[in-house]
């Protein structure tokens, strides 16, 4: 069934979410390494795959899947049998989608202007309101815990434990206690810590 998978992926980038999911769900893909110091995801080759020069990216029967909540969502329904995607009908499928999509249309744009020290728009035409109801939002959602849809751990968590953990260590977010045990359980777990590992051991040898 995924034999004709290829992961696009660079250690130390956000494609490592996606390199965590594939861990979790156990899957068959060809892994195609990019090393961003390099300048890899700028040539040719990359470009005529993605032409953002962006990870992750995924191909799956000639299909092209960019923009990691919708890689995490195509990866997830693809291996239903996994439970890591309510599936259509399920109860929980519309809180699932709107947490996936809540990462790239609120939390990334609120962080990239925090981090840049950019004043953000009105709240009328920012596209996250403002950074903190923003956070809020998702904390007040992560304090029902113990995952993003209370018991059931599924693919969000695994896109929200990865990116909590890079923006608390960066201080782009606030580590508070909710955010810390949330990002302890999620990466407490074998596949996550597993992938982690392996991509420790590529950008190393990258380095080398």
């Amino acid at each position: 069934m995924t034999a004709d998978l290829t992961f696009f992926h660079a250690p130390n980038s956000r494609s490592g979410g996606t390199r965590a999911l594939l861990e979790e769900l156990g899957a068959d893909y060809q892994l195609h390494v990019l090393n961003l110091k390099a300048g890899t995801q700028r040539q040719p080759e990359y470009l005529a795959v993605n032409p953002m020069g962006k990870v992750p990216a995924i191909l799956h029967r000639g299909a092209l899947v960019t923009e990691q909540p919708a890689v995490f969502l195509y990866l997830a329904d693809l291996f239903p049998e996994k439970g890591l995607a309510p599936a259509i009908g399920d109860p929980l499928r519309g809180p699932y989608l709107r947490w996936m999509v809540y990462y790239g249309s609120c939390f990334e744009p609120a962080l990239v202007d925090k981090s840049m020290q950019r004043e953000a728009a009105a709240p009328s035409t920012c596209p996250y309101g403002d950074f903190d109801t923003m956070l809020k939002t998702l904390t007040n959602q992560l304090a029902q815990g113990p995952y993003l849809l209370g018991e059931r751990f599924t693919a969000a968590d695994v896109l929200w434990g990865g990116a909590l953990n890079w923006t608390t260590m960066f201080k782009l977010v606030p580590e508070t206690p909710v955010i810390r045990a949330y990002i302890d359980r999620v990466l407490a777990r074998p596949a996550m810590q597993r992938a982690a590992a392996a991509d420790a051991a590529l950008a190393a040898a990258q380095q080398a």
